[in-house]
């Protein structure tokens, strides 16, 4: 009765007595039973009569009021959830239990969700392919041969497999988008400070605010359904706010969708490498957009891709740095070489860079917002590709090489994401099809600095468009 069912209809039904919280969270324990011993995208988990119990007991005291009614949720392993280590899959991490919640996992809880678990994540949260030391690797959903990407990959395998009805990430270059491309499915990375987080800080207040809580759902109003329990100004985020409106009600006629231009940045002016057949097909699903009378230019922007990558370069490593050099001192690790080479390749960048570095770089992010906010004047969104790479071998930290050409970083590949990441710019990863060896990949839609409903809006006539949500992975 619930297989298939999108998470409003699945609310519908607990709402009307169709079905009880008891039978939906059975349900989404059965298929974890079955199907994640393969895919490994939930890696901590609760006793299942201890869930059945919480599930029991919401019946029993009905809240119509909680936004959630009782659905099974799992937190990235990078987000706190007590009663559950997190452990980054880092070894060192693993007896770490925290005394208190992530603000998005507690907002989640009061809105009556059961929180039954966490998701994997690429070590220490650093590369785009989910794998760690401490649970192993969450392989593509479509083929177990092959990534699911990163670092969100438990949580995009899990929407994706209907392991859960949707699931909270982290986004720092794709971590939320590359998963979602790589799962069929809608990944999120919000204008920072809409979904909060614990920033206090004082080391890292003149840099930006490069990574963000995001999302993954199959279906952009199974997303918003979240997203209006998590995203809202807090205290405890001096960067946090909240929009004027509610995401489940935010929508886009026909007239105005007709209306809507969008600026096609491809390979940014030559700048950047694609796996074959990648962009052509990019091009096919926008060209089935101008059908629906959406607007496409193809654009050669007035941005310095080399000076792009150097600015982000510099500001991610030193904003990773700080982090790891934080966590190293609470966690009493005594040798920085235990981190896998990802970390410790930003780690050794981060801790010689030099206050005139960071203030170059910062000078160069203030210059390059500018060209990048001007491509804003004529077009409502920007679009690039959500991955350079299709699906890759899930025995490598990263591909080696694209288009013939040697990535010279381990995260060159992802070089796409960083547009919006050093932005603030809002961006979510539509599915958009599979390529000949059936695996799927998508599209990022990007807008302006706050405009993440105007974001979702479109997302949600994109998928009354084009269903992409009716394709399954085929599990058995």
């Amino acid at each position: 009765m619930l297989e298939n069912k999108s998470v409003k209809e699945i609310i519908s039904l607990i709402k009307t007595k169709e079905a009880s919280i008891k039978e939906v969270v059975i349900f989404y324990l059965e298929r974890i039973k079955k199907y994640n011993p393969s895919l490994n995208a939930i890696v901590s988990i609760k006793e299942e009569e201890q869930i059945i119990n919480e599930a029991k007991h919401k019946d029993e005291k009905f809240d119509e009021s909680k936004p959630l009614f009782g659905l099974p949720l799992a937190s990235k392993d990078l987000l706190d959830v007590v009663g559950f280590p997190t452990t980054c899959g880092f070894p060192g991490y693993k007896d770490y239990f925290p005394k208190k919640n992530s603000i998005i996992v507690d907002r989640q809880i009061d809105a009556g969700g059961i929180m039954i678990g966490k998701t994997n994540t690429a070590e220490l949260g650093v590369g785009a392919h989910t794998a760690n030391r401490l649970f192993g690797i969450t392989p593509n959903v479509y083929g177990n041969t092959q990534s699911s990407g990163g670092s969100s990959g438990g949580a995009g395998v899990a929407v994706a497999a209907e392991l859960l009805p949707f699931a909270d990430g982290t986004d720092m270059m794709g971590s939320c988008r590359t998963p979602a491309a790589y799962a069929n499915v809608y990944g999120f990375r919000p204008t920072p400070g809409l979904l909060p987080d614990y920033r206090t800080n004082d080391k890292k207040k003149n840099l930006p605010i490069i990574s963000t809580p995001g999302c993954l759902a199959r279906t952009p109003d199974d997303m918003a359904i979240l997203l209006d329990v998590i995203a809202g100004e807090h205290k405890e985020d001096p960067i946090s706010f909240s929009l004027k409106n509610s995401f489940k009600d935010t929508n886009i006629s026909d007239q105005e969708f007709s209306k809507i231009k969008i600026g096609w940045l491809s390979d940014m002016n030559g700048n950047y490498q694609y796996d074959p057949d990648l962009v052509e097909m990019c091009n096919k699903q926008l060209n089935s957009l101008e059908k629906n009378k959406v607007v496409i230019e193809h654009l050669k922007p007035n941005v310095d891709a080399h000076k792009l990558w150097n600015c982000w370069g510099t500001l991610r490593a030193k904003s990773i740095y700080e982090d790891i050099n934080e966590e190293i001192i609470a966690m009493n690790i005594k040798d920085v070489n235990q981190m896998t080479p990802q970390a410790l390749w930003e780690y050794n960048k981060g801790i010689k860079l030099t206050e005139d570095d960071v203030k170059l770089a910062l000078n160069s992010r203030i210059e390059l917002s500018n060209d990048v906010n001007s491509l804003f004047g004529s077009f409502d969104f920007l679009a690039l590709p959500s991955q350079q790479s299709f699906p890759f071998d899930k025995n490598l930290r990263h591909p080696e090489k694209i288009n013939d050409q040697i990535m010279d970083t381990y995260h060159r590949w992802i070089e796409i994401h960083i547009f919006a990441s050093l932005f603030y710019l809002p961006s979510i990863s539509l599915p958009i099809g599979f390529n000949k060896d059936g695996f799927p990949i998508g599209i990022q839609i990007i807008a302006k600095t706050k405009e993440d409903l105007k974001v979702m809006s479109f997302a949600k006539k994109y998928e009354e468009i084009f269903n992409f949500s009716n394709h399954k992975p085929n599990l058995n």
